[in-house]
């Protein structure tokens, strides 16, 4: 009896010390978010039950929690959570998430889950957690309308935090959480193996002597362990960042620090900036940590490298993260953010089909995203790939979910692209959903009152829709007195020949003729994207309006961008070209969009949902002008007169030939291809330039064996450009394979004239485009006028 009684006692006494633990993790990461004594990270910390619904038959309830790390959201059946647990040393918690893995939480039953398997009266009680990439939606129903608003509330709250923390406090957010894991028996001290296990977790690895000879330099007291201020100390040497110091000590001419004059002289020599002593001061202001300093107009060590992770000193230039190009071109002047299939998750045989897929374009800036329209069941036109075994989806779903995401991420049209296999009585439906949800935001008539003679611009069409499609007349007909009796209803489907449905039938079908009955309704809705056959630049110049497109398969697209450059910059000066992926592509594979918009077209429309180097270079294409999805084409590729060709490039206003010297310096933070804990990186740099034929090019550093932490390259590359203005520069990291192809760990694409000059920070994307926390290269770049 007295020996159980001491064992419960210990048990007491060890889940006391346990919760004494999680309690100073918690404080030290709530310390990192600025977040102490905050009522919604208190509630998450908390917990609580909700039921998870997975169909109409699979609801059940789920316990959900915030653990110490203030980072990772676990769950699972019952309520055994303990405040020691990690991820780790936990394999009885079958279910966990990071909150940099959200892409959204959104409220009520708006997911195609919550919709389908639910009824309306929990409406106020559901809410969503939307995941990027392909990580399928946390469906969820709350115990009433206060919790759920709890819920999201606080998770939004978090992320908002989390996504705004600056570099530095990303670093120690990482690193806390690092050092918490390495911590195998949790007594708040390190030992030798254990800052070992550390270094390996944060992607270094190192020899036995090295880790020896870190471990005595950080152990003071001589105890064979590191605590406290000797751990703080081990963690100075880490993020010691010898190259940011050598250039700081370049400047710091006032006793350590950087006056004013000096941080203007930084800016003006190094950086290339125009900078002022007032500027200086807003540094200062901003970004020095020590008041002392601060008050004295000084600018520390410490200070300075905070300025050298802010936006201001990132390669993209800061000024181009807003609209900063002349929005009142015609639309064809601009080349436009565009997908292709858009409905589709995956593949494009037999992939799940979603609103979802929409939702994550249009957040992307995608603002051409297309349809492909059949009959449905119950009078419901969907969407599906036809003649395959996707799924389907209801068009009035997609054309709601397309409504509500429009314009969150950029204010200028979205193109409805429509492949219309429908009936004419399901085409009337389709009809009247886009009237009845987009209202008056769908174009519906020219603008004006007369018949124009050129598109409209993304300054005009802001927050409009527009139809892509076929039409049973022309435009200019809808202006004549005798244009209400026309009652020919057919459009032969042979007019779309070079279109994708006429491939899919192609493919599918006898290649029979046959026309296809329109409504007159939804013909009418096309008024400045009218879907027609391309016979040739000839006859487009000659019988075809301005609003009337053709779409190219992008063989025959690209055959014509190398064999008739010119003809087509020339065509793509009056009207829109669409182009589109091959049938082959079944894995929803992409093609390189540059020799496309090389030769001016718009419409370059690619797979948004496979993540591939063709989609980072057309991401980066689209970083700029504010993510609007609109970027104006260069004044020679707007021109009717235009000689540009750039195959041969001849003499002109495009050539500008510049020398780009770039030196590779250093990474910092470098995540793991591999989650294994002796899976380190061997990281080496490629530096791809992108453009017309003579531009492209590629150089790479070498590898650094076993460093994702802090490798160090100062290799430097030189590349000659000669059409800067539709030039890309793509930095890309991969993990070193002597056996295999190399591995991605990260990259990040610009355009060339988006550079900023100087030593700059390169923040770093993982495969699906969103940011990698604390990871990023540090390189220094140098623009300079050819001889």
């Amino acid at each position: 009896m007295a020996c159980l009684q001491r064992q419960t006692q210990l048990s007491r006494s060890e889940e006391m010390l346990d919760k004494a633990r999680s309690q100073k993790v918690v404080q030290k990461n709530a310390k990192i978010l600025g977040m102490e004594g905050d009522m919604d990270l208190q509630f998450l910390l908390q917990g609580g039950d909700l039921l998870k619904v997975r169909s109409s038959s699979w609801k059940k309830t789920r316990y959900f929690k915030l653990q110490e790390d203030c980072n990772t959201m676990w769950h699972e059946s019952k309520k055994t959570f303990k405040t020691n647990q990690t991820c780790e040393c936990c394999p009885s918690i079958p279910k966990a998430f990071s909150l940099a893995d959200i892409s959204a939480v959104r409220m009520g039953r708006q997911s195609e889950g919550l919709r389908k398997y639910t009824g309306e009266q929990v409406e106020g009680r559901c809410f969503s957690i939307i995941f990027k990439a392909r990580r399928k939606n946390l469906d969820l129903i709350a115990s009433s309308e206060e919790e759920a608003k709890q819920w999201v509330n606080s998770l939004q709250k978090m992320l908002s935090i989390i996504n705004n923390l600056t570099a530095q406090q990303k670093t120690e957010h990482w690193i806390v959480s690092c050092l918490r894991k390495a911590d195998k028996n949790e007594d708040d001290k390190l030992s030798q193996s254990e800052v070992k296990n550390f270094l390996r977790l944060i992607n270094i690895e190192v020899d036995d002597v090295y880790a020896e000879m870190l471990f005595k330099k950080c152990d003071k007291s001589k105890s064979g362990y590191l605590a406290g201020e000797e751990i703080r100390h081990f963690y100075d040497l880490l993020t010691h960042r010898e190259e940011i110091v050598v250039i700081f000590g370049e400047y710091a001419k006032t006793t350590g620090y950087m006056s004013p004059e000096n941080l203007v002289e930084f800016l003006m020599k190094e950086q290339r900036e125009k900078a002022t002593l007032a500027d200086a001061h807003q540094i200062i202001e901003k970004c020095e940590p020590d008041e002392n300093a601060k008050q004295k107009k000084l600018l520390s060590k410490d200070g300075f490298l905070m300025y050298m992770h802010s936006p201001d000193a990132l390669v993209l230039n800061s000024d181009h993260r807003e609209v900063y190009q002349d929005m009142s071109h015609p639309i064809n002047h601009y080349f436009i953010s565009s997908s292709h299939n858009t409905y589709l998750m995956e593949d494009q045989l037999q992939g799940p089909s979603s609103t979802e897929a929409y939702i994550r374009a249009l957040l992307k800036g995608c603002r051409c995203v297309e349809l492909d329209c059949w009959d449905g069941s119950d009078d419901e036109p969907v969407i599906y790939h036809g003649y395959t075994l996707t799924s389907t989806i209801l068009f009035k779903d997609a054309i709601q979910a397309i409504k509500e995401y429009a314009f969150k991420t950029s204010d200028y049209p979205v193109i409805l692209s429509l492949e219309n296999h429908c009936s004419v009585e399901q085409q009337e439906v389709m009809s009247h959903h886009m009237r009845s949800i987009l209202g008056s935001a769908l174009v519906t008539s020219p603008l004006g009152d007369s018949m124009p003679t050129e598109f409209p611009s993304p300054e005009e069409l802001k927050g409009k829709f527009l139809i892509k499609g076929k039409r049973l007349n022309k435009l200019e007909a809808s202006f004549a007195a005798e244009a209400e009796a026309a009652d020919d209803t057919n459009v032969t489907e042979e007019e779309e020949s070079n279109d994708e449905d006429e491939d899919k039938k192609e493919e599918n079908q006898s290649k029979q003729k046959k026309k296809l009955k329109m409504a007159k309704g939804l013909s009418d809705m096309v008024i400045y994207c009218k879907s027609v056959h391309f016979n040739g630049f000839e006859d487009a110049r000659k019988n075809l309006s301005f609003y009337e497109m053709s779409s190219f398969k992008e063989g025959k697209a690209l055959e014509l961008a190398e064999e008739s450059a010119n003809a087509y910059i020339r065509h793509n000066v009056d009207k829109l070209s669409r182009i589109y992926p091959a049938g082959i592509r079944t894995d929803s594979s992409n093609y390189n969009p540059v020799p496309l918009w090389n030769a001016g077209c718009q419409i370059v429309a690619l797979n948004f949902q496979t993540s591939c180097s063709d989609m980072d270079v057309n991401q980066g294409r689209f970083l700029v002008n504010g993510k609007s999805g609109y970027i104006l084409k260069p004044a020679y590729m707007r021109d009717r007169g235009s000689e540009f060709d750039p195959i041969t490039l001849t003499r002109g206003d495009w050539l500008k030939h510049k020398t780009l010297h770039v030196m590779v310096i250093s990474a910092q933070q470098l995540p793991k291809v591999n989650e294994k804990k002796s899976s380190i990186v061997d990281p080496l740099v490629k530096v791809q330039v992108y453009g017309v034929p003579d531009d492209v090019a590629e150089k790479e550093t070498n590898p650094i064996d076993n460093n994702g932490f802090n490798p160090t390259w100062n290799e430097n590359f030189q590349f000659d450009v000669y059409v800067p203005d539709l030039a890309l520069v793509r930095f890309a990291v991969e993990d070193y394979d002597t056996t295999s192809d190399n591995e991605f760990v990260g990259q990040f694409t610009l355009p060339f004239n988006s550079l900023k000059m100087g030593y700059r920070h390169v923040p770093l994307l993982n495969k699906n485009g969103d940011v990698v926390p604390s990871a990023g290269l540090f390189i220094h770049i140098m623009v300079l006028d050819a001889e």
